[in-house]
């Protein structure tokens, strides 16, 4: 029995966990080593959509030249695009949506975040990235949709909710 509840937390707890990136490009912008990098993320409950973010990464170079050594700055690119047969998870169908994919752009305090919220009147997945801070936050942000109209899309949960 305490195993079974032990294999039962452990699942419970990587469904919790959001999606990761893997980086597919990476541009160099200047002579000093920064780079754009470009990640595909895979939405970890909607089989079927991967979203592609591009965004700045300093380089050593840069952050001895103009110090603020542990940040990267909030600018991010997002378009997420069908890539097969969609399946809807069980999914926020909340106006705040949930949380997909985060990662630290700072030493502790600054987070990059795509958020996915789903509109219903549109029947539309709306994915927002953008940067979140303890304080400060910031205005730059950027949206992706993926609609679903004419789509044949199979959700695992009634979507009238």
């Amino acid at each position: 029995m305490k195993r079974f509840l032990f294999i039962a937390a452990a699942l419970s707890f990587l469904a919790a966990v959001p999606a990761t990136a893997q980086e597919v490009g990476k541009v160099g912008v200047d002579w000093i080593g920064n780079d754009i990098v470009v990640e595909a993320i895979k939405d970890p409950k909607v089989e079927g959509v991967v979203c592609h973010v591009a965004y700045f990464d300093r380089s050593i170079v840069d952050r001895l030249h103009k110090g603020n050594w542990f940040e990267d700055p909030s600018n991010t690119a997002i378009s997420c695009n069908q890539t097969g047969p969609i399946t809807i998870g069980d999914i926020d169908l909340g106006k705040g949506g949930e949380e997909v994919f985060k990662q630290g752009i700072s030493l502790i305090w600054k987070k990059q975040v795509v958020n996915r919220i789903y509109d219903k009147e549109n029947n539309t997945l709306i994915y927002l990235s953008h940067s979140r801070q303890v304080q400060n936050g910031s205005s730059k942000m950027a949206i992706s949709t993926v609609p679903l109209y004419g789509q044949q899309v199979n959700w695992a949960k009634d979507k009238k909710q």
